[in-house]
């Protein structure tokens, strides 16, 4: 390493350590939190017949009507702005942690940073009435036809999405029982009895979390398999395909429940994440 880059790095890593650069990084831990409440929130009312998109889209919907919502909706998308700067930063200079300059861990920090620039620039869409408002199930649908049918062995990337959607999500499941989370969050500045509500939530919310994207997966998967787009679904088909089974609404109630407990513990890494 040069002296210019080493320079350039160090001055990189002052910037990440910056209280006004922590604020927005935490604000953006803060804003997915509001979003899968509002998430678990919808699918409960979607599990008792009441309709909406249990969505990001179908929450933007919900705080747009109350009062304040634009300025809330603002927050929220500077806050995912914050959440993809943090994960750039990570992906420039390295995670925390003994292993955290590995290509592995900074490919994925860029990869949700991306991902974060993309939920930022649709919630900012969703502000400024560009980019209409259809649901995550019909824009999951419309894009698997446009990969099938206009890309050169479209297909067959379909399937590896769907495949990555499965592995990740049986990925996280696992990290989530054996509680990796933690190694990521200030459990020194916990007390004995938060470190264990933390923990619990971190279990549950993660693992929640995890089942709704290889559920996704699945069905992704599904439609490269068939060469039907119409089987994709988003997160708003996925989590009623849950209230169709056997037991009814109430499997789709308790994955509503995890979802909620993943927004309370994205407020609980917005407070103690190692940033």
């Amino acid at each position: 390493m040069t002296a210019h880059s080493a320079h350039l790095r160090a001055a990189g890593r002052r910037a990440s350590n910056s209280t006004p650069f922590q604020l927005l990084a935490r604000s953006g831990l803060a804003a997915r939190g509001l979003n899968y409440l509002l998430v678990g929130y919808l699918a409960i009312k979607v599990a008792f017949g009441k309709g909406g998109h249990a969505d990001r889209q179908g929450a933007l919907e919900t705080v747009a009507k109350t009062t304040g919502g634009s300025l809330i909706l603002w927050l929220v998308a500077l806050g995912f702005a914050g959440l993809a700067l943090w994960r750039y930063s990570e992906a420039l200079l390295g995670q925390s942690g003994p292993d955290g300059h590995k290509a592995t861990k900074r490919l994925a920090s860029l990869a949700r940073g991306v991902f974060y620039t993309g939920v930022c620039a649709t919630t900012v869409a969703f502000i400024i009435g560009a980019g209409g408002r259809s649901s995550s199930d019909k824009k999951s649908k419309d894009y698997t036809a446009k990969a099938m049918h206009e890309i050169p062995a479209g297909r067959w990337l379909v399937l590896l999405v769907g495949i990555g959607f499965i592995a990740g999500g049986i990925g996280i499941a696992v990290g989530a029982l054996r509680r990796n989370f933690e190694k990521q969050l200030k459990t020194e500045q916990m007390s004995a009895r938060v470190r264990r509500v933390v923990e619990a939530l971190g279990m549950v919310g993660r693992s929640t979390r995890a089942l709704v994207f290889a559920a996704a997966g699945v069905f992704l998967a599904y439609a490269a398999i068939t060469f039907d787009p119409g089987k994709a679904k988003g997160v708003d088909g996925t989590l009623r395909e849950f209230a169709s089974t056997s037991v009814g609404p109430w499997l789709l109630v308790l994955v509503a429940f995890g979802l909620v407990v993943f927004g309370l513990y994205s407020f609980c890494e917005a407070r103690w994440r190692r940033v």
